[in-house]
């Protein structure tokens, strides 16, 4: 833990690397025994908890960090409401989804399948969030994955081209297939729901897929922006 800490300082990325480790699917496997509401005050205790010693020994020199929605942020102590601007949001490359993924895939091997799909929404959903916040665009709908893509492709322009071959249309319109699966067998079958709800039998392979695919998509909306912002190394 502390070789992690220690590399996201040295790197630059320690704001990444806390938000992370804050991420509620770091906290599943280890409280599987409690309900919703249950899992979500052993949650927000334990962060409140790591953020205070942490801005114990950040306030020697003058910072602290602070949660925003899934973003931490390190701010000046006599900050009270930061300017939120690109260079402090949380960056989501290739690395950090691959960490994700890498993730989602041990947990499949280890049987916790909700997990795994927790984590594919999570891959979709901070891609989303991220490429619209490069462009200083407020993500809307929180928690309804398939309008954030929508917002996406209405800012990104992914929309079928009538004058680009049919195959390419075809896969683009895939892309919305994954999204809606990825969607609904989280809803039913992930640990973030209650288990009162409907839930459906998935097997390894499955899970697997859900995974695979999420990270596949969420590679190339990165390339999207990547190209939309004129980095030729997409």
């Amino acid at each position: 833990m502390f070789d992690l800490i220690d590399y996201g300082i040295q790197s630059g990325r320690i704001a990444n690397i806390l938000a992370y480790l804050f991420d509620k699917s770091n906290f599943i496997r280890a409280v599987t025994e409690l309900d919703k509401e249950e899992f979500e005050r052993y949650h927000n205790k334990s962060v409140e908890s790591a953020v205070s010693r942490i801005n114990d020994i950040l306030h020697f020199g003058g910072n602290k960090i602070i949660i925003d929605g899934k973003r931490v942020l390190i701010v000046p102590i006599n900050a009270t409401t930061p300017n939120i601007s690109i260079k402090n949001l949380k960056t989501i490359d290739r690395d950090y989804i691959k960490s994700l993924s890498d993730r989602a895939i041990d947990n499949i091997e280890n049987g916790h399948y909700d997990s795994a799909l927790t984590q594919a929404r999570t891959i979709l959903e901070e891609t989303f969030d991220y490429v619209l916040e490069k462009q200083n665009i407020e993500p809307s709908s929180k928690g309804d994955i398939n309008k954030l893509y929508k917002q996406v492709k209405d800012e990104y322009k992914m929309h079928e081209n009538k004058n680009a071959d049919k195959r390419i249309n075809r896969l683009l319109s895939g892309l919305e297939n994954i999204v809606l699966a990825v969607s609904e067998m989280r809803n039913k079958n992930s640990d973030s729901h209650g288990v009162g709800e409907r839930r459906l039998t998935i097997d390894r392979h499955h899970a697997r897929l859900a995974v695979n695919s999420a990270t596949t998509m969420a590679d190339f909306i990165l390339s999207v922006e990547k190209k939309s912002a004129g980095d030729n190394n997409y």
